[in-house]
């Protein structure tokens, strides 16, 4: 398990799975926690199993039907499975929680500890506007608002197009920033860097995390883009 480490309040409790424990059986080897990737049912409600019981959680996560979008739900006024691609709390004990395997989770607070929320940003999200949806929606002053990168892609192995790298360029002439020339006139992006300037834009400063690589360590972290078929890690907060 990965801890965030950033100056969150002691009650907000958050973190980040690895593929290491669980059940699953190649090619989801390990804690794979999604069930919509081909891993057998039973694998992985034994994974969630065992994650709730190791976090000692205080109830179930809540498990989107991820899009790649911009939509934000309360975390407690859903169902399981609601479409979305970040949740938010304002409710002790309620499990904010979003799926990746070289999408970028980021986790959010705010600093006195009194709401949290959880994003999932691959390139479409992070286009489509979903941190600052996901801002909008804990509906506190950027300012007070804290966020902690997890695990993705890292910078030498996120290979793009043209067209990618114009949509972030279009919406922010800053973003250029996040990509270097590639191969065979391709570029590299830095989704890190392209939700840092993103969260900037607005209004939350205090950004920490962003240090990992899914795609070049095999043996901690899922990776689609490396392997194409793979379980998912989950990035969890929630208010104790």
């Amino acid at each position: 398990m990965i801890v965030p480490e950033w100056p969150a309040a002691m009650h907000v409790k958050a973190v980040s799975t690895t593929r290491a424990g669980g059940v699953s059986v190649p090619p989801y080897a390990g804690l794979n926690l999604a069930g919509h990737v081909g891993d057998a049912p039973e694998a992985v409600a034994e994974n969630r199993a065992r994650l709730q019981q190791s976090l000692q959680l205080p109830q179930t996560p809540l498990w989107l039907n991820q899009v790649h979008g911009n939509r934000v739900v309360d975390a407690a006024a859903v169902a399981p499975g609601a479409e979305g691609d970040a949740s938010y709390s304002s409710e002790a004990g309620v499990v904010c929680a979003v799926l990746t395997a070289d999408c970028l989770p980021v986790l959010f607070c705010d600093r006195r500890g009194s709401r949290v929320a959880a994003a999932h940003a691959g390139w479409r999200g992070l286009a489509a506007g979903v941190l600052e949806a996901t801002v909008a929606a804990l509906d506190t002053a950027p300012g007070e608002l804290m966020a902690w990168l997890g695990p993705a892609i890292g910078p030498r192995h996120f290979e793009v197009g043209d067209e990618v790298r114009h949509v972030f360029i279009d919406q922010q002439s800053a973003a250029h920033a996040a990509f270097t020339a590639g191969p065979d006139g391709r570029w590299m992006a830095d989704l890190y860097r392209l939700a840092r300037l993103r969260l900037q834009a607005a209004g939350v400063d205090a950004v920490y995390g962003g240090r990992f690589c899914t795609y070049a360590e095999r043996d901690r972290f899922y990776s689609y883009r490396r392997d194409g078929v793979t379980g998912r890690m989950a990035s969890l907060i929630w208010l104790a």
